[in-house]
């Protein structure tokens, strides 16, 4: 392969861990499985919590961005949206359900802009896995970072139109929960880029671009 030819790294659309592990000329039934087993695992995430200082810690955020490192931009906000519709129609997906309620009435309640948070989050992370950005330590973390602003961004802003910007709403809605954050982000570092570096990932030799043998660069799940 020339590599003069190789374009500049921005143009690139590097493949994702998905496109990389599940190789398939049926990418439409692929897609559908994961957004589904995706879906799953976000609902799992969302009940099952884990002792933590200050407040319980669910992983579900970290569920939310690395769906979007390994699924892509695309499929990774298709399975986000899976899940809100899911909830939509009134199946207890959420954290909290039913006991606070189901459906619309809890999704138009005041962690509504954290589940929109989850879909520009998706979009970002996948955007930027499709970038390169989950193979190396320094840009996971900042990817993680974007990932999780996207989250706080939205979810404070419905936060605070629904209950008042008079109210401590930091305090509510995103002080308690930065300790868990910066653990799930550290998480990531750790693994993302360890998993690119395994024998599996460098045997396809993917790093170096090498698409002209591999059907990636639609991005058609």
């Amino acid at each position: 392969m020339n590599t003069h030819s190789i374009p500049h790294s921005t143009t690139i659309k590097y493949p994702t861990l998905v496109e990389v592990c599940w190789q398939s000329r049926f990418r439409y039934l692929r897609g559908v499985i994961l957004a589904v087993v995706g879906s799953l695992l976000l609902t799992l995430s969302a009940k099952v919590q884990i002792p933590f200082h200050p407040v319980p810690l669910t992983m579900q955020t970290f569920v939310v961005l690395v769906i979007g490192f390994a699924y892509g931009a695309k499929l990774g906000v298709l399975t986000i949206l899976l899940y809100l519709a899911e909830g939509a129609l009134g199946l207890p997906v959420f954290a909290g359900t039913p006991e606070k309620g189901i459906g619309l009435a809890y999704m138009f309640g005041p962690t509504g802009g954290y589940l929109l948070g989850f879909v520009a989050a998706a979009a970002a992370c996948g955007y930027l896995a499709e970038k390169g950005w989950d193979r190396r330590v320094s840009t996971t973390f900042f990817a993680m970072l974007i990932g999780n602003l996207c989250i706080y961004a939205l979810g404070l802003f419905v936060l605070g139109a629904l209950l008042g910007w008079d109210k401590p709403i930091l305090q509510w809605g995103m002080y308690p929960f930065l300790p868990g954050d910066i653990f799930k982000i550290i998480l990531a570092v750790i693994v993302l880029p360890v998993l690119w570096k395994t024998r599996y990932f460098n045997n396809h030799d993917f790093n170096n671009h090498d698409f002209n043998n591999h059907d990636f660069n639609s991005h058609d799940e």
